[in-house]
């Protein structure tokens, strides 16, 4: 099965009319008519696959773009930036996303774990061509969508599998780490639940280190390596996609956004914004700004930290 068949099986069943699928569980579908302005974004553990258009997506040192064909692997929250470049009425930007299950994941990595071998340089955020491995098993999910007692009878274990061909994929190098016991990873991915649920507070590197059971140096070198960005940074980043949310609903001004997340000075707020999107934030105030976020919040509900959108 090829990504041309996927697309057909998502337009045969409508899915590309909606967000979500109310039949196969953590499957959405993301559909932009036109280009869009760079955009923050905060990515959960999600495998997304392009099927038409294109877009550019980054994170620290690290940019991908995306075209049709290509998959997108993400094993940590990560504040990204993203923004469509190719989308039109006639042939949209249309993705599919599949929200990964890490307990699923785990499971699969302890029966398995033995048969892996460490993967080489790993990131949370991977690329690459999809493969015909998850592709195929990915298609039978998404034929599931015709018939709700297939889907709910049959849909576990095609899930399953899925979820077993993305963990022994190339891609899947830095989902192996996560979810082995004490790696750096999943040491890393501690360290994120608490920058996340924080992210307002004036948070130590040190801090940081010890929730992750490292050293200061230690931990800042390992969170860029799996994250391609520094602790401070990712905080920052988390900030200022939420600073933005709250100018685009309106009623705030430039000032009572910087404070509401965390900044003591609205001039280094300003800065920072404009640094990251290419604007100063007086312009980004009211409805005319488009935050794009479909779908439910995946294990962010109460943390007080933004809610996530998915590529």
């Amino acid at each position: 099965m090829d990504v041309s068949e996927i697309l057909a099986l998502v337009r045969r069943h409508d899915l590309d009319n909606t967000s979500s699928s109310p039949v196969l569980p953590g499957l959405s579908i993301y559909r932009r008519d036109a280009v869009s302005d760079i955009e923050g974004l905060i990515y959960e553990p999600v495998i997304c696959l392009i099927l038409q258009g294109s877009k550019v997506t980054s994170i620290g040192d690290q940019s991908v773009e995306l075209r049709p064909g290509d998959a997108l692997l993400v094993s940590h929250d990560l504040p990204v930036l993203s923004r469509i470049t190719l989308a039109s009425t006639e042939e949209p930007y249309i993705a599919l996303i599949l929200a990964l299950d890490l307990k699923l994941v785990r499971g699969l990595y302890e029966r398995v774990g033995d048969a892996l071998s460490p993967p080489a340089r790993a990131r949370s955020l991977s690329a690459a061509p999809a493969e015909p491995a998850w592709l195929e098993p990915l298609g039978r999910y998404i034929a599931l969508a015709g018939n709700p007692v297939d889907a709910r009878v049959l849909g576990p274990s095609v899930l399953g599998e899925i979820h077993y061909r993305l963990l022994m994929s190339p891609m899947g190098g830095m989902l192996r780490n996560l979810v082995s016991v004490g790696s750096h990873a999943s040491r890393i991915a501690r360290a994120i639940r608490l920058i996340r649920s924080e992210f307002r507070a004036a948070l130590s590197v040190s801090k940081l280190a010890a929730a992750a059971g490292m050293s200061a140096s230690s931990f800042h070198s390992h969170f860029r390596s799996v994250t391609g960005t520094t602790p401070l940074q990712y905080q920052k980043d988390l900030r200022l996609i939420e600073a933005r949310s709250i100018l685009a609903g309106g009623g705030s001004s430039v000032s009572s956004a910087a404070f509401a997340v965390g900044y003591e000075s609205p001039t280094h707020f300003s800065r920072d914004y404009s640094k990251k999107f290419g604007s100063p934030p007086s312009r980004d105030t009211g409805p005319a700004l488009r935050q794009t976020r479909p779908g439910p919040a995946m294990g962010a509900e109460g943390s007080g930290a933004p809610p996530p959108a998915h590529p």
